[in-house]
């Protein structure tokens, strides 16, 4: 019961810090679009301050809600912990329920991974870059977490489509301690690191269940406990 609230309590910390800080969603493609007239864009501002205002006051009063209920030992739900969420959103959504569509990567040491060969365990599947601040804030939560959770439970994938020695590199420095692999840009939908950037933005993580089925995809950067969280929400 005490580690049920000691969790419970560290999972509201991190959500309401990342209220207070407002943690950045991810790095997105930006598009061009007509400019505003000053006056335009001061209203324009004033009117995202107060939406912004309103959504972080919504969000705060979700996490007290979703970490009262933890504490309490009540099973969250997998909308609990979306609408709770304020460091990333849910994205992808006509996909959940559905097969993953299955693909065949090669990992930084050569090795290939096949999707579907994962059958029977949850897959946490990330596509990433080096270059983006909010992947690279989100690493230290996927390191933690492979060591939290074994891979016979969980399949840690994360996708790159940058130059392999650079992403090489990179793993080494970073240590990095789950799967490496190398998008070559031919990956299915809604899957690819290219065709996520455009859309979406990244980082963006696709939870698929142990039998092979979408759960969610979240878009921005999850921290270690709202992982667990979803890992184990219905």
């Amino acid at each position: 019961m005490f580690e049920r609230q000691k969790q419970a309590g560290l999972w509201l910390m991190v959500l309401i810090s990342a209220i207070i800080f407002t943690t950045t969603a991810g790095c997105k493609e930006e598009k061009e679009g007509a400019k505003q007239q000053p006056a335009e864009q001061t209203q324009t501002e004033h009117n995202n301050e107060q939406s912004q205002s309103e959504r972080l006051t919504k969000n705060a009063d979700e996490a007290v809600k979703t970490a009262t209920e933890l504490a309490a030992g009540a099973k969250v739900s997998l909308d609990d912990i979306i609408k709770a969420a304020n460091s990333w959103g849910p994205g992808y959504t006509s996909w959940y329920g559905k097969i993953a569509p299955d693909f065949t990567l090669t990992d930084t040491a050569g090795k290939q991974h096949k999707l579907s060969d994962y059958r029977g365990r949850n897959v946490l599947l990330t596509f990433w870059a080096t270059w983006c601040p909010a992947c690279n804030m989100e690493i230290p939560h996927l390191i933690a977490l492979r060591n939290t959770i074994g891979e016979d439970k969980l399949a840690m994938l994360a996708a790159s489509n940058e130059d392999p020695a650079l992403v090489k590199k990179f793993v080494a420095e970073k240590k990095i301690n789950y799967t490496i692999l190398l998008d070559k840009g031919n990956m299915p939908k809604p899957f690819g690191v290219k065709r996520i950037y455009g859309i979406t933005g990244i980082p963006c993580s696709f939870f698929i269940d142990a039998e092979g089925k979408i759960k969610l995809a979240a878009v921005g950067v999850v921290p270690l406990s709202e992982i667990k969280a979803i890992l184990q929400a219905k």
